[in-house]
């Protein structure tokens, strides 16, 4: 045991060292919040987690997330040193030619999903405990996480839901340096107050010495015993430990150490490390297994009938029923507001594979990027406005690539009494930003059907907006979809622009429609069932036959919605967009009252495509 720890001790050392090092020759990093972090990543990495070193994504292997994600280049150095790379390489750091970046991301292997944004790394790490729960792998999730984020909300809802579950395969570890970015931390090195705050949310909790190897195997052993709730530990470290004169010094956050005498000085206070005690120190291995396969087979057709009035919100709900049927990985989130988008349903059916995360969106947003990194499809819902509080972690999981599905329901003013603190107005400009990731805007249950089943078939992330009015069927239930592609649901030789809309104001659209054909007017009305990509070739093509003019109508704000996205992907044509949205801030009222006031009714349609037709 004295021969382990002493080469426990050396390989931290040696982990300090490689990351001095790499952030001296990268000009830039944080090489004391990697000092402070030493001995519990070498105990972490070289003692308590087992895993495949030469297959980060072995199904059986513990899972780690570096949730102090400037802490990054100690990680490279723990995963090099565990052989997955030559250790040469932690000199690349934040080359642009490297992809030791940073902050981690998953363009490393080993890294589930992206870090950074503070906060964020228990709840990821909840979504990867629920995964091991699903698939009986026998993992354990251990997320480092900082005493600087501990500030953070995210990090609270996280621990509370984990302990809601009695996620007895999770582990946190605050790396308790005392000292944040600009000045010490709230609580400094009262571990006290943390051990009682995990436990008040159902944890066991423990305080160490988080430089003392033999305390830190010793809680790490507690945690391999602890079988009935999720295990913190609280590690008092030091920032810049080893280094004289920055060890607990202020005014060392995010400073590389200066090649030549300052490195020198630094590397010289750390000392030699016994390359071949160090070396000891090996990953334990994973254990062995093989995942029995799921059957995955195509979503049942919808079964809707022509001129049924259903919800779009409650169409989800359906449709994520049958979905889960055909595909075993598909598993459902929300934040208690489950009887509301209709997902309540999937839980009914489905009751292991619901997550509730009650009223704390931006976990649940978390949770659905941890249970992506290991293969689940995750739908996650709530009111459109509520998953917005979550919007650094839609980023962070579009940094992730993840393949996280959001249902955003009670848009716009049409959503009626409940006022302009429900009503969602902002959510297509924010999903419009995400790289990559599709906006669906179905407008019935047939369409909604599909942007479930097309958003499931995706490998990336989706939002789908849905609504709160019920609107009647309006496509056949073996009309096909497909992302990028509008439908024309109006048409005339004679029509004098078009309108193109989606949702609740697409039936708006419809009845102006009828209202001018009275007065000899034709139009034609385009569903976009996808926002983006947006279907630039069949709107040109509409546009061209219609007087190059178009309309957009949408129960959105003018930024960042429908008219500016249309705008935007015809701006190199001589096609004319006009657009006709809610441009004032809102108040409470029925729906027609609400459609009519902020001008996307029927009758403000018309009155605009007659002017727009002169």
């Amino acid at each position: 045991m004295t021969t382990s720890i002493d080469a426990l001790r050396a390989k931290a050392n040696l982990l300090r060292i490689h990351s001095i090092r790499a952030t001296s020759e990268a000009g830039s990093g944080h090489p004391t919040t990697c000092c402070s972090a030493a001995e519990i990543m070498a105990v972490l990495f070289f003692h308590a987690m087992r895993y495949d070193p030469k297959n980060p994504q072995d199904p059986f292997s513990d899972r780690f997330v570096l949730s102090k994600g400037h802490a990054a280049p100690i990680l490279y150095a723990a995963w090099a040193e565990a052989g997955l790379f030559p250790v040469e390489h932690l000199m690349t750091l934040r080359r642009i030619d490297s992809d030791l970046e940073g902050h981690p991301t998953p363009r490393l292997s080993f890294a589930d999903v992206a870090t950074g944004s503070l906060g964020q790394g228990l709840g990821v790490g909840v979504g990867l405990a629920f995964n091991e729960r699903l698939d009986k792998t026998g993992y354990k999730t251990y997320v480092l996480l900082g005493d600087g984020e501990s500030a953070e909300g995210s990090v609270w809802e996280a621990a509370e839901v984990a302990g809601y579950y009695k996620l007895n395969n999770l582990v946190a570890i605050v790396d308790c340096n005392r000292l944040g970015q600009s000045q010490a931390t709230m609580l400094q090195h009262e571990l006290d107050v943390y051990v009682k705050r995990f436990e008040a949310f159902g944890w066991r909790a423990l305080a160490v010495d988080g430089h003392d190897i033999e305390a830190l195997v010793g809680a790490f052993e507690v945690v391999r015993a602890e079988k009935e709730r999720p295990v913190a530990i609280i590690a008092r470290t030091l920032k810049g430990k080893g280094v004289s004169f920055a060890e607990d010094k202020d005014g060392w956050h995010g400073k590389p150490f200066k090649k030549g005498d300052e490195m020198d000085r630094a590397l010289a206070d750390i000392g030699p490390v016994d390359l071949a005690l160090a070396a000891q120190a090996k990953p334990n291995g994973a254990p062995s297994g093989k995942l029995a396969p799921k059957s995955v087979t195509a979503m049942p057709a919808p079964g809707y009938n022509l001129g049924d009035e259903v919800a779009t919100r409650e169409a989800y709900g359906e449709c994520l029923v049958k979905l889960g049927a055909a595909n075993p990985n598909v598993v459902g989130l929300d934040g208690d507001t489950k009887n509301s988008t209709y997902s309540d349903k999937f839980l009914k059916a489905y009751p292991d594979r619901f997550f509730e995360g009650f009223i704390a969106e931006q976990n649940v947003i978390s949770m659905a990027a941890g249970l992506a990194a290991r293969g689940k499809i995750p739908f996650a819902s709530s009111f459109a406005v509520f998953l917005s509080r979550g919007f650094d972690q839609v980023r962070m999981a579009g940094i992730s690539q993840s393949n996280i599905k959001l249902c955003g329901s009670h848009v716009g003013v049409s959503i009626g009494e409940d006022g302009p603190s429900q009503m969602g107005l902002e959510d297509l400009a924010l999903y419009r930003t995400i790289p990559n990731c599709v906006v669906f805007y179905p407008s019935d249950a047939v369409s909604t059907h599909h942007a479930v089943r097309l958003a499931a078939e995706h490998k990336g992330m989706c939002y789908i907006r849905t609504s709160r009015p019920k609107t009647p069927v309006t496509y056949a239930n073996d009309e096909p979809f497909a992302i990028g592609k509008s439908k024309v649901v109006r048409k005339s030789a004679g029509d004098k622009l078009t309108i193109a809309s989606g949702g609740v104001t697409l039936f708006e659209a419809l009845k102006a429609a009828d209202e001018l054909a009275k007065e000899g007017i034709a139009v034609r009305v385009v569903d976009l069932f996808t926002i983006k990509p947006i279907d630039r070739d069949g709107l040109l093509a509409s546009a061209k036959e219609t007087g190059n003019l178009i309309l957009t109508v949408e129960d959105h704000y003018p930024e960042g919605g429908i008219g500016e996205t249309v705008a935007a992907a015809l701006a190199d044509t001589d096609v004319k967009v006009h657009s006709i949205c809610v441009r004032e801030l809102p108040r409470s009222g029925k729906p027609e009252e609400l459609v009519a006031k902020y001008g996307i009714d029927f009758k403000a349609i018309a009155a605009k495509v007659r002017s727009l037709a002169k």
